[in-house]
């Protein structure tokens, strides 16, 4: 029965049946096909924490911020919520202790719909958990962006879209049996933008905005 919840609550949340045309391919796809061969090449040691995302978590140096030299990089820059459920079997055959999706922003920047990347990402969740029941999952909220530091590039300024996905993805959390990790508020300056002391465009990360997601992190009970 609880699987059957799942579905009608995907299924609630696609009603938007008749779907615009709109472009779903990563936004790097040269890069997406090359780091796709290099995880092929990697041994599947499986009950690791396993982060999963796009330019964001890649830039992350996640064995040395954690201080495990086990973790898992599965970050791909430009990948986006289509490309991910492309490759989740290879998550899943990891079967990590714990799984850190952020996700989000690059189907933004095509304009996808804020129900298309909802849906994408229960439907990320309930793979997962069919495939590796025993993995804890952790999905992020999408951090804030700064329109106003240099170099920001500015197909990605959809801070409305940003919050009205987080507080979907807060609302269903425990209906879909995920912990909701609420990175927003914590990079947010008081114009409610991504403060220019973690960020060196005003959508990536810098040093010290990684030491700061790290900081979130270990305030988790399961990391």
């Amino acid at each position: 029965m609880k699987w059957i919840a799942v579905v009608l609550i995907i299924s609630s949340v696609s009603s938007f049946a008749q779907k615009r045309p709109y472009d779903t391919v990563p936004n790097l796809p040269e890069h997406y096909w090359v780091r796709m061969e290099k995880f092929k090449k990697e041994p599947a040691v499986p009950g690791k924490i396993v982060f999963l995302g796009n330019s964001i978590t890649e830039g992350g140096k996640w064995k040395q911020l954690l201080k495990d030299s086990t973790v898992i990089n599965r970050g791909i820059s430009g990948d986006n919520t289509f490309g991910v459920l492309a490759r989740l079997d290879e998550i899943i055959k990891l079967r990590p202790a714990s799984l850190f999706i952020l996700i989000g922003t690059n189907d933004l920047s095509k304009k996808i719909p804020d129900e298309a990347i909802l849906e994408n990402i229960f439907t990320l969740v309930s793979r997962v958990k069919a495939g590796s029941p025993k993995t804890h999952i952790f999905v992020q909220s999408i951090l804030p962006v700064n329109e106003t530091v240099e170099k920001f590039p500015q197909q990605f300024n959809n801070g409305t879209h940003i919050t009205t996905i987080n507080d979907q993805l807060s609302r269903y959390a425990a209906r879909l049996r995920y912990t909701y990790v609420d990175l927003y508020s914590k990079f947010i300056d008081a114009q409610g933008r991504l403060d220019a002391r973690y960020t060196f465009d005003g959508l990536h990360l810098n040093a010290v905005g990684y030491q700061r997601w790290v900081e979130v992190l270990k305030g988790l009970k399961h990391l």
